[in-house]
């Protein structure tokens, strides 16, 4: 019954395999990669259960084989020695069968009167019937005792020949068994074998297509740094060709207030009214209003170097990262010290909303479970799980469980 559920569970996990199959076609490299680990992981699983039952079944095998062996030296052993039973009985029936022959053929037997003749005393007389009657009983009680000893070991050897018998049955059992379970065992690893071939190459097109992602993302971050910096750039001039403006406008306005005033050619002519206008002049310069704080892309650019390092539970260097260690270690490069606990992460700096973020911003997930570095493209770098390495994901792919995002 075992093997036939065990069988019919192959079965259904072949055709969801196969289901599967059809399925990943249209499905993203990142899913259908997702989709085969998960089935190598099934199967592996499968594979590791059909090994401990192989073991146990040859284990089993091995049992009978060995019983079986016990049982057919006991066997021959047995028959041996009913042999010799046998044999000590067939010369105990002999002999007594000459002896009943020798008393009623020839005579052997000595008579009660030849004895009386042939004693020279009553005691040899009864001396010598003793004699007769002991051989005669002794010979007669042979042939019992070997006749029994035959008897015996015969119903010996009959049983311990059903015992092999059954155990040879048994070992057949488990011959059948042991192979069966190899079959569906190498089956299996026919199946793992080529699923993790497929995550193999799945895995090489998600390196590439990771590859392809920071190389987008760098020359994102490098378009955007390359960008505010022109930006700056042009804000400074400005506020440099402002400032000279001002500074012209003040000169201007001082050199009318002092200037003296023209002087009169005609005596009899009144001197006219001269009325000064002073232009009026802000003596207090104006401070542009301090922009917005863009948060630290370079933070963004400074993760995508540990692309493809492994995921470790408590990680926090390059040898592997847990997804708040790899924040830790990126932002304590330019200086800024951070808890190794996203939910302490999230405590830090200032919210954003998500139609706001901008490269070097947190983003987290998960209910504060999980957290990553914003790089722009609606991308995010991240250490996202055991067996895993360091990758680029779209924050879509948390669905609801994005959380929110700070700008440190």
């Amino acid at each position: 019954m075992g093997i036939r559920r065990t069988t019919f569970a192959l079965f259904c996990a072949v055709a969801v395999a196969a289901v599967l199959a059809g399925d990943l076609s249209a499905a993203s490299p990142k899913e259908r990669l997702k989709e085969k680990q998960a089935q190598a992981s099934a199967v592996l699983a499968q594979v590791n259960a059909l090994d401990q039952r192989f073991e146990a079944s040859v284990e089993a095998w091995n049992g009978a084989r060995y019983e079986l062996t016990v049982t057919r030296k006991k066997l021959a052993v047995d028959r041996a020695r009913l042999h010799t039973a046998e044999r000590d009985r067939q010369v105990a029936v002999a002999r007594l069968a000459r002896r009943v022959r020798a008393i009623y053929e020839n005579g052997d037997q000595p008579t009660t009167l030849g004895i009386l003749l042939g004693s020279t005393s009553m005691s040899e007389v009864l001396d010598r019937i003793n004699d007769a009657d002991t051989v005669a009983a002794a010979d007669k009680e042979l042939a019992t005792q070997t006749t029994a000893a035959r008897n015996r070991y015969s119903r010996i050897a009959r049983e311990t020949a059903a015992v092999a018998e059954r155990r040879q049955v048994a070992l057949t059992q488990r011959t059948r068994e042991r192979r069966r379970i190899a079959s569906m065992l190498d089956e299996r690893k026919r199946l793992l074998a080529s699923v993790q071939s497929e995550v193999v190459k799945l895995q090489a097109e998600e390196r590439a297509r990771q590859a392809l992602l920071a190389a987008q993302a760098r020359a994102r971050l490098a378009a955007e740094q390359a960008a505010a910096r022109r930006a700056a750039q042009e804000a400074a001039a400005r506020q440099a060709a402002e400032a000279r403006a001002r500074a012209q406008a003040q000169k201007a306005a001082a050199a009318t207030t002092t200037a003296p005033a023209a002087p009169t050619t005609t005596d009899s002519a009144p001197p006219p009214e001269t009325t000064t206008t002073t232009a009026p002049t802000d003596t207090q310069p104006t401070t542009p209003a301090s922009p917005v704080s863009g948060g630290h892309p370079e933070a963004a650019a400074i993760a995508l170097r540990y692309l493809g390092v492994p995921y470790l539970w408590g990680g926090a260097s390059p040898a592997g990262f847990d997804c708040s260690g790899l924040v830790m270690y990126v932002y304590a490069q330019i200086g800024i010290a951070l808890p190794h606990y996203a939910a302490a992460q999230y405590q830090v700096g200032t919210a954003v909303a998500r139609d706001q973020l901008q490269p070097g911003d947190l983003v987290f997930f998960d209910g504060l479970a999980h957290v990553g570095i914003y790089i722009g493209g609606g991308d995010v770098v991240h250490a996202p799980k055991t067996g895993d390495v360091v990758k680029i994901s779209p924050i879509s792919e948390w669905g609801n469980g994005y959380v929110g995002a700070r700008r440190i």
